[in-house]
């Protein structure tokens, strides 16, 4: 059974990646993915509540992503909130989807479907 974090073919989808993206460098809670999301992509993706937090669970769930503890400094409602890392096997996963898709992107450009930078 393929998890609903992938798509049929067994790839990430889009807002998988998109979270694990968020999460290669800080951890984050929920509305930090969010905001880093939305800021990444300049606003092309933008995660409903709904659609967020149904990932994040089935990530976690998957031991892609774990939760930890709120970083030092945090104060009141910050400290309060559920803050997830990037776990080892959501690590493996994102590398494996982007070198996939770096893959397509060179065949695209020898075929010149779209143009090569520069």
């Amino acid at each position: 059974m393929v998890a609903k974090h992938l798509v049929p073919d067994g790839h990430l989808s889009p807002v998988t990646l998109q979270i694990l993206l968020a999460l290669v460098d800080n951890n984050r809670h929920g509305y930090g993915i969010k905001l880093e999301v939305e800021k990444r992509t300049e606003g092309a993706m933008n995660l409903g509540s709904g659609t967020l937090y149904e990932a994040i669970q089935r990530l976690e769930t998957a031991g892609y992503i774990a939760e930890v503890v709120a970083p030092a400094g945090a104060t009141g409602r910050e400290r309060k909130r559920r803050y997830y890392q990037l776990a080892e096997p959501g690590r493996h996963a994102l590398g494996a989807e982007l070198a996939r898709m770096e893959k397509t992107v060179r065949y695209a450009k020898r075929k010149k479907l779209i143009p090569h930078p520069g």
